[in-house]
C-alpha cells in the first residue's frame, strides 16, 4: 500500500557501500532506494561511506534520483589488507553512528551488513516504528573467511552483536530459505519476523543479446568460448580452483576464462596465472553498469562459486544478472545453497563440488562441446530471471517497510 504524496514514509538505510561504489550490495541498494522513492512514494535517506573507487571527488551530501545521500566520514584504504578493511569499517561505523544521533526522525531504519555492526547505528537513530535488519551476510561465520586475521574474541563479539541485532529488529529480511534457517536455528531469530526476499537483476536492462557485439570484438572474445566470472573477486568464492581448472584445460585454445571485476584475491590470482604461464585466463576491470548487458552477452557460460561451509551465510548475488542475460552457468557450490536449489529447480546450470578442479574443468569442456544444451539452459535461465525482477523484489521490500510502519 502506497502512502499519499503528502505524507511519505521516511526511511533511512545504513550501509557502507552505495552509488558510485561498484560492489554488488551497493548497486542493489542504489536500485532499491531509488525505486522506493520513484515507485512507492517514500522519502529515502542513505547513510553510506565514501566510495572506495571514484572518478573524482564526491560531496558529503547530495540528492540523486530522489534519494538523499549522507556520506559518513571514513577511510577509503585498500581492501586487500586486513588493516585497510578494518579501518574502513570502524571509521565508517563511528561516523555513521554520530550521523544517526542527528538524523531527522525516521519512521523506519534499515540496516544491511556492511559492516556487520552497522545495525547499532540504525537502532541509535531511534526510528518511530522500528529497525529492519536486511541480512546480506551472517556473522561471525563470514568473518572466518579472513586469511590475514583470526580472533576468537572478535568472533565472539560479532556473534553477540549479531544475535542482539536479530533480537532487536522489528523485521528481518534474508536472501533465501537456507539463510532463514541459519538465522532462526543458529541466531535465535523469531520465525514470525523473518521474510525471504531474494536479490535481483534489472531484467529490462540486462537481456539476452548477441555474443558478437562491440565489447566482445574490442576484447577479441567473439571467436572464443568464454567462461565468465563477473563481479567481486573475493575471499568467499574459492577462485583458486578456477585457476587450477584452467591449467587442466590449457590445451583447449578455443576456451578463455575471463574475470571481470576486482577484489581481495585478484592480485593473487593474477600472480598464479603468470607463474603458470596460462594464456587462457584474462582479467578486465569493472565495467560500467550500462555495459553489463554486453559483458554478459560476450560470455558462453558463467561461473558461480562459494567456499564450502558458507551455504546460507552468503548468497551469491551474481547469479541474478546471469539469469537475466539468459546465460547458462556452472555453480561450484554445496547442495544446501540457494544457488543449488534454484539450479535443480529450473535446470539452467550445472553443479560441481566446490574445490574440485577436475570436475570444474570437465564441466567447462562439456559445456563448450554441447551448444544445444547451453542454448536450452540459457532459455530456462531467462525464464527463472522473471521470478526475481527488480520491480517485484522492490515491491516486497516496500511491503515490509509499510508493515513495520503500520501503513
Amino acid at each position: 500500500m502506497n502512502r499519499p504524496a503528502a505524507a511519505p514514509l521516511k526511511v533511512c538505510y545504513f550501509n557502507r557501500s552505495y552509488w558510485p561504489d561498484t560492489g554488488a550490495t551497493g548497486q542493489l541498494l542504489t536500485e532499491l532506494a531509488e525505486d522506493l522513492v520513484a515507485v512507492h512514494g517514500m522519502q529515502v535517506t542513505v547513510v553510506t561511506g565514501y566510495p572506495l573507487r571514484a572518478d573524482g571527488p564526491v560531496p558529503a551530501s547530495e540528492t540523486r534520483n530522489g534519494v538523499r545521500i549522507l556520506r559518513a566520514r571514513g577511510t577509503t584504504l585498500s581492501q586487500r589488507s586486513f588493516a585497510g578493511r578494518a579501518a574502513n569499517y570502524v571509521t565508517y561505523f563511528l561516523s555513521a553512528l554520530w550521523t544517526a544521533f542527528w538524523l531527522p526522525k525516521q519512521d523506519v531504519t534499515v540496516a544491511l551488513t556492511d559492516p556487520p555492526i552497522i545495525g547499532l547505528a540504525a537502532l541509535a537513530a531511534r526510528p518511530r516504528h522500528g529497525m529492519v535488519f536486511f541480512c546480506q551476510d551472517i556473522f561471525p561465520q563470514v568473518a572466518g573467511l579472513l586469511e590475514d586475521f583470526k580472533s576468537p574474541l572478535v568472533n565472539a563479539i560479532l556473534e553477540r552483536l549479531n544475535r542482539y541485532l536479530v533480537s532487536r529488529a522489528a523485521r528481518i529480511v534474508c536472501l533465501g530459505d537456507t539463510m532463514a534457517s541459519r538465522l532462526i536455528e543458529g541466531k535465535g531469530a523469531d520465525r514470525s519476523k523473518v521474510t525471504i526476499i531474494h536479490n535481483w537483476a534489472d531484467t529490462s536492462a540486462i537481456v539476452p543479446s548477441e555474443k558478437t557485439n562491440a565489447f566482445s570484438r574490442e576484447h577479441q572474445l567473439d571467436d572464443k568460448f568464454v567462461v565468465l566470472h563477473a563481479g567481486n573477486i573475493g575471499l568467499s568464492q574459492n577462485l583458486d580452483v578456477v585457476i587450477d581448472a584452467a591449467s587442466l584445460i590449457a590445451s583447449r585454445t578455443d576456451i578463455v576464462i575471463l574475470f571481470i571485476g576486482d577484489g581481495n584475491r585478484r592480485g593473487a590470482l593474477e600472480d598464479a596465472v603468470k607463474a603458470r604461464g596460462l594464456a587462457n585466463v584474462r582479467f578486465l576491470p569493472f565495467q560500467p553498469r550500462e555495459s553489463l548487458r554486453w559483458t554478459y552477452a560476450s560470455s558462453d557460460v558463467c561461473l558461480v562459486s562459494l567456499k564450502p561451509g558458507l551455504a546460507g551465510y552468503i548468497v551469491p548475488s551474481k547469479l541474478y544478472p546471469i539469469l537475466a542475460a539468459g546465460r547458462p552457468y556452472i555453480a561450484a557450490v554445496e547442495t544446501l545453497t540457494e544457488v543449488a536449489a534454484l539450479t535443480e529447480r529450473h535446470k539452467c546450470g550445472v553443479l560441481t563440488p566446490p574445490g574440485d578442479a577436475a570436475a570444474l574443468a570437465n564441466a567447462i569442456v562439456r559445456m563448450a562441446d554441447q551448444p544445444h544444451e547451453r542454448l536450452t539452459m540459457g532459455q530456462r535461465a531467462r525464464v527463472a530471471a522473471e521470478l526475481f525482477t527488480r520491480d517485484q523484489q522492490g515491491a516486497a521490500h516496500a511491503q515490509v517497510i509499510e508493515e513495520v510502519a503500520g501503513a
